[in-house]
């Protein structure tokens, strides 16, 4: 079989909601492609329909019509349990606002995606306690989210999405509701995750986040307006 270098393959992609004279066109015509290993920055206005391509690049929504290919498996003949297992095997979510259940310490959080892929309690802990360690956590893993700051929670969102080893890592606004410092951090987390071989898309309206990208691209009232690709200093 012959190895597949792209991990999405988008063509004519195309989003609309409503029906008639209420139905809007949030996305027209978008064709993109990732390959494995790169770190593409996706930015716009609001409005201009990244978080509805993010929708669809992490399998939460599907197009209305056009090709969605997803590691060479083209998605559209995917049932929707073959859709949640590829969302949380292949794909590790960042969230701006951190996604973290509140009752739960870091490590029962970070644990959480491990439970649903069917790995035993002795694996998940030891491997959600790594990565906890591996981002400088060591001292909060029996912790709640609002015993950690931001930055800390984000780190913590970081860590279970690295949970089932995804491929791809999708980060929507995962600076939004940080400071400086705990932004610079996380984008620091997320550029040596890219170095060690994982494919990494931000989704950002700020533009000091999207070219610290070594691809950009920018929509504009639901269509690809620019590309391009840069060399980032580490």
């Amino acid at each position: 079989m012959k190895k597949v270098d792209e991990i999405i393959r988008m063509t004519d992609i195309t989003k609309t909601y409503g029906e008639g004279e209420a139905e809007t066109t949030v996305l027209r015509d978008i064709d993109l492609v990732v390959k494995k290993g790169e770190f593409l920055g996706i930015t716009g206005r609001s409005g201009s329909g990244k978080s509805t391509l993010m929708h669809i690049i992490g399998l939460l929504d599907s197009p209305t019509s056009g090709n969605y290919v997803l590691n060479g498996t083209d998605t559209s003949k995917l049932k929707e349990d073959e859709l949640a297992f590829r969302r949380n095997k292949e794909i590790g979510f960042v969230f701006q606002s951190f996604n973290l259940l509140p009752k739960l310490s870091a490590l029962e959080n970070v644990i959480l995606p491990a439970i649903y892929a069917g790995i035993n309690n002795k694996e998940r802990t030891e491997k959600a306690t790594m990565l906890l360690t591996m981002l400088g956590l060591e001292n909060h893993i029996g912790k709640k989210p609002n015993q950690m700051s931001g930055g800390q929670q984000q780190r913590v969102a970081i860590a279970r999405a690295l949970m089932n080893d995804p491929e791809l890592i999708l980060a929507d606004e995962p600076t939004g509701n940080l400071d400086t410092k705990s932004g610079d951090d996380v984008m620091k987390t997320l550029r040596h995750l890219n170095d060690e071989g994982k494919t990494v898309i931000i989704i950002t309206h700020e533009h000091d986040i999207a070219i610290q990208a070594k691809k950009l691209i920018q929509l504009e009232d639901g269509m690809l307006m620019h590309e391009r690709k840069k060399t980032v200093a580490t």
